[in-house]
């Protein structure tokens, strides 16, 4: 049995609960996407963070994050 607190936050619009202390590579890898993948681009409150920041960017209570990941094809 897990004993993590959750915090709320949003993610692309959809509320959720993740354990606290996460930061966006973690968060990624909790939403199975790969933080390593070209083409994925990170906003937490409105503002983009840049790809070398992730590790240090913490997911707290109430942030809104939004992911965005380019496709190919036509």
């Amino acid at each position: 049995m897990s004993t993590a607190t959750l915090v709320p936050i949003t993610v692309n619009g959809d509320a959720r609960e993740v354990p606290t202390g996460l930061t966006l590579p973690a968060l990624l890898h909790r939403l199975d996407l790969d933080p390593e993948q070209p083409g994925i681009a990170v906003a937490r409150n409105g503002a983009v963070v840049r790809r070398a920041e992730w590790p240090a960017t913490p997911v707290e209570t109430g942030d809104e994050i939004e992911i965005i990941t380019a496709t190919q094809g036509g």
